[in-house]
């Protein structure tokens, strides 16, 4: 074997060990973490629309108002459709885009927030149907990713199991 051969098989060999090494370090992240990152980013966005939808305690913006019963439709099936009730669907979204970021955050009935927001998507995208890649798609993930492994240890949920067992 020249000089060459071996330095170049001593360098493979440390490069396979530095990636084991690495592996290993990245396979040792708590999955809490993860798991606290994805309530947090799919929390922000809708808790920051639930805000611009009130006016005050329970008043309705001018704004989620107007969107509600002129602009909003449902596409389906080809065509639009208003959406049935505007002022109660206007207000039912925005008592969920309030609460169900707060329990996500506070990670209190993880599954069940993170279900209520992948149900939203879904009707945000029947509404806005342009916004899957950017939008719809990642916040359907990170909602999904929640609702099957739940908030993870860094969450109220393990508290709340033990007490009621």
């Amino acid at each position: 074997m020249t000089i060459e051969r071996a330095s170049s098989r001593g360098l493979g060999i440390a490069l396979v060990s530095l990636h084991h090494r690495a592996e290993h370090l990245l396979a040792s992240i708590p999955q809490s973490l993860p798991l606290l990152a994805l309530r947090i980013g799919l929390a922000i966005p809708f808790f920051k629309s639930g805000l611009t939808k009130w006016d005050g305690f329970l008043t309705l913006s001018t704004g989620a108002r107007f969107l509600f019963e002129q602009e909003f439709k449902l596409h389906i099936f080809g065509s639009q459709f208003s959406y049935p009730m505007p002022l109660t669907m206007a207000a039912a979204a925005g008592i969920a885009e309030l609460a169900l970021p707060v329990l996500l955050v506070l990670g209190l009935f993880t599954r069940y927030a993170a279900l209520g927001l992948l149900a939203m998507t879904a009707v945000i995208h029947l509404t806005i149907p342009d916004g899957w890649a950017n939008f719809h798609l990642p916040w359907a993930a990170m909602a999904l990713t929640l609702v099957v492994y739940g908030g993870g240890r860094i969450a109220l949920d393990p508290l709340v199991k033990l007490r009621s067992e």
